[in-house]
C-alpha cells in the first residue's frame, strides 16, 4: 500500500512539473508570436509607406510633365491666334 501511495504521488508531482514546464513554453511561445507579428507589422508599414512616397513622386512628376505640354501647347495656340 505505501508503494502505491508513493507511486501516486510520485506520478502526480512528475505531472505538476511538466505541466509548469508547459506553460512556460507556451507563455514564452506566446511572447515570440507577439514580438514577431510586431516586426512585420513595422516592416509592412514601412514598405507601404515607401509605395506610397513613389507613387506621389510619379504622380507630381507626371502631373508636372502634363503641365509643361499644356504650357507648350496654350504657347503654339497663342502663336496661332496671332498670325
Amino acid at each position: 500500500m505505501r508503494k502505491t501511495f508513493l507511486t501516486v504521488a510520485f506520478v502526480a508531482i512528475a505531472m505538476i512539473s511538466c505541466k509548469d514546464k508547459t506553460q512556460d513554453k507556451i507563455e514564452d511561445a506566446t511572447k515570440e508570436i507577439g514580438t514577431e507579428v510586431e516586426q512585420k507589422m513595422d516592416t509592412v508599414a514601412a514598405k507601404a509607406e515607401t509605395a506610397v512616397d513613389t507613387a506621389k513622386a510619379k504622380m507630381e512628376s507626371a502631373v508636372k510633365k502634363g503641365e509643361e505640354k499644356m504650357d507648350k501647347a496654350a504657347d503654339k495656340m497663342k502663336e496661332a491666334v496671332k498670325k
